[in-house]
């Protein structure tokens, strides 16, 4: 297979790709080109991305991708902490933390949990990914105040976005 060039992902996603491949490495994983391809995939879209939407995408570079072939490598993706998935929408964004984390990041060994909060718009389907130590601290202190042991934190908030916010206070006027 392969992989799309310079033409097909940006280079900041070609950047990512290759970060991710070190860090994989580096972890004792493999980014096969499978892998890679659904995560340069994910990376290029603004917007969350179903399964069956990347099988779409995947198959402009591999004609014959089946479903599983899409199901393993997100799987995969998912175990990494490379990418999220956004159950309100049953689809996947690129993580924008995991591969800067060991280097920079103070709480994910203390608190054992890879951790994110994101913006969901319902007007225009944008995600943001947020990552706020207090609020990961709060909800993960409190678990282990039940005798539980997280080892993810996701919180979904949907709402508008500015920029949609903002449309509609131009229209409404």
């Amino acid at each position: 297979m392969e992989e799309p060039g310079g033409s097909a992902f940006s280079r900041d996603v070609m950047a990512r790709l290759e970060e991710a491949t070190h860090w994989c490495r580096h972890h004792g994983q493999k980014l096969t080109p499978v892998r890679r391809l659904v995560l340069g995939l994910v990376l290029s879209e603004t917007r969350p991305l179903g399964a069956y939407d990347i099988l779409s995408l995947l198959r402009a570079y591999q004609p014959r991708a089946v479903p599983p072939t899409v199901y393993r490598a997100l799987d995969f993706l998912l175990e990494q902490g490379l990418i999220h998935r956004i159950e309100r929408l049953s689809a996947f964004v690129g993580c924008h933390h995991r591969l800067d984390c060991e280097e920079h990041c103070t709480s994910h060994g203390a608190w054992g949990a890879h951790r994110a909060q994101f913006l969901i718009c319902r007007s225009c389907g944008q995600v943001q990914e947020l990552e706020q130590d207090v609020v990961a601290a709060v909800l993960l202190q409190s678990a282990r105040g039940q005798g539980f042991r997280a080892e993810a934190a996701t919180v979904e908030i949907e709402g508008v976005c500015a920029r949609c916010a903002g449309e509609r206070k131009v229209r409404e006027n």
